[in-house]
């Protein structure tokens, strides 16, 4: 009996690119943004790594369902103008996702490769080729549907607005999006710096919006210049309401009245949404000599990183916990470490103590242990009894979460919400108590990441084409 043939010798998988990036000495002294993006080289290397699964579980861990596996191919084939085609056919902003979402914790953790090593770098990929649409100066605008002659109002122009306002005007719909400030764009405009997201880029997302013919109103309190229910009154057939979690929190300790004590949320919006940090525009921000951000997110990170880049000689991050329960990013930790920020960890603020003109001096901590856990699934902070200290300092960033936007709930009094504050709404239609609106984003979920409040979005909009054709019952 003959032997068997051998079988050939297995192809060994390019290991997972590294994205190029600016040099930590170098960028912490401007606002571009950090990483350059892949190569077209690169690219097709790390497409190649993907197993092309029959059962991708990536597609599965993705919350608007991209089929990763499909727009990966084409980059591997060469063919970058067919990837990001298949891109948009489910996302709306792949640009944006692809720089700031968790793909980590969502597709990327979910890959087979990841069980024995490095899973496919989906999140580079999506950067890519959305980015090689833009360097071409192309648009890809989905095709439109014939006008239904119904009205829909977007409030809020953050991620869950724009994937709602993209997937009904697709539909045929008339939209129109109403946003409170002066840019469109939301968290994408006023939370996440520009070193990070380029606005730009937004801008161009805004732009296809315009171009699908959604009409878009800033400056544009819904709750003040109009309500939802005068919306509906003057002529919207729905409403979908995506007004975020704009609310910060504060740490409700003595002291927090001092100048030179911030939300991140007024820090960021200073710095991102009216540019503070260029010298051509006139908004004032304080430039720290020591600042001292309270909290572990990736907001936190941004607060960071933003005032080093304004200046400051140090900048510390003050968390309750260990390093391995922060729930910011990996990667926007370790920048965090290469540009100089340093941190310490169980470690809580307990009073701020300011000067006789008013400003901050200093802030008493005290250090903690990690006790049993809690509702979050994390070891719970244990203050150690008389380990206080007073850290010096003349800025503190509260960065430690926002509660959703009061104004509509407030001005809509048939609208039921949760004790927080939160929008009650069908996780998977967005129906809320309130015949003919909808509602999605972080104004339902709380604060939660970009990709989710565009899945939210787009649920939402489905169910408001359903509603608007008559296909299902009224809510």
């Amino acid at each position: 009996m003959s032997e068997p043939a051998p079988r050939p010798p297995k192809k060994e998988r390019p290991p997972r690119q590294k994205m190029p990036e600016q040099p930590p000495e170098v960028r912490v002294r401007n606002f571009d943004e950090v990483p350059y993006g892949l190569t077209p080289d690169q690219a097709r290397l790390e497409a190649s790594r993907c197993l092309q699964c029959k059962k991708p579980a990536c597609v599965d861990g993705c919350p608007v369902c991209i089929d990763i596996p499909g727009f990966i191919k084409f980059i591997a084939d060469g063919d970058f103008d067919a990837s990001v085609r298949k891109l948009k056919e489910q996302t709306t902003l792949p640009a944006v996702c692809g720089r700031v979402c968790p793909q980590e914790d969502q597709c990327e953790k979910t890959c087979v490769l990841a069980k024995k090593g490095d899973p496919v770098a989906i999140g580079y990929l999506e950067r890519f080729a959305a980015d090689h649409e833009m360097q071409r100066g192309e648009t890809n605008i989905p095709p439109i549907a014939l006008p239904t002659g119904k009205r829909v109002a977007v409030v809020g122009s953050g991620p869950a607005g724009i994937t709602a306002a993209f997937e009904l005007a697709k539909l045929g719909h008339n939209v129109t999006m109403f946003e409170a400030f002066h840019k469109t764009g939301g968290v994408l405009v006023y939370g996440i710096p520009e070193f990070r997201l380029p606005k730009a880029i937004v801008q161009r997302d805004v732009d296809t919006l315009r171009k699908m013919g959604v009409e878009i109103l800033t400056n544009y309190v819904v709750g003040k210049l109009d309500t939802v229910d005068q919306l509906l009154a003057n002529g919207y057939d729905a409403v979908f309401v995506g007004t975020g979690a704009g609310l910060p929190h504060f740490l409700d300790i003595p002291g927090e009245q001092f100048n030179g004590v911030l939300s991140a949320n007024e820090f960021l919006t200073r710095t991102n949404l009216m540019k503070a940090y260029r010298s051509d525009h006139d908004t004032p921000i304080r430039k720290a000599t020591r600042a001292v951000v309270f909290g572990g997110g990736n907001v936190a990170m941004d607060s960071a990183r933003t005032a080093l880049r304004l200046g400051a000689q140090e900048v510390y991050i003050l968390y309750r916990r260990t390093k391995a329960e922060m729930p910011a990013r990996i990667e926007e930790i370790h920048h965090a470490e290469q540009e100089g920020v340093r941190f310490e960890f169980l470690v809580a603020p307990t009073e701020i103590f300011g000067d006789d003109k008013g400003w901050v001096r200093s802030v008493r901590c005290i250090r903690m242990k990690l006790g049993e856990p809690d509702k979050s699934g994390r070891p719970r902070p244990v203050p150690i009894e008389g380990s206080e200290f007073e850290f010096p300092c003349d800025q503190i960033i509260v960065a430690i979460g926002n509660g959703p936007n009061p104004l509509v709930p407030q001005t809509t009094p048939d609208l039921q919400t949760t004790r927080w504050g939160n929008i009650v709404a069908d996780e998977a239609t967005g129906q809320t108590s309130k015949r003919g609106v909808f509602a999605g984003g972080d104004i339902v979920t709380g604060a939660a990441t970009v990709i989710k409040a565009m899945g939210a979005g787009k649920s939402a909009a489905a169910a408001i084409h359903r509603y608007l054709m008559g296909v299902t019952r009224d809510p």
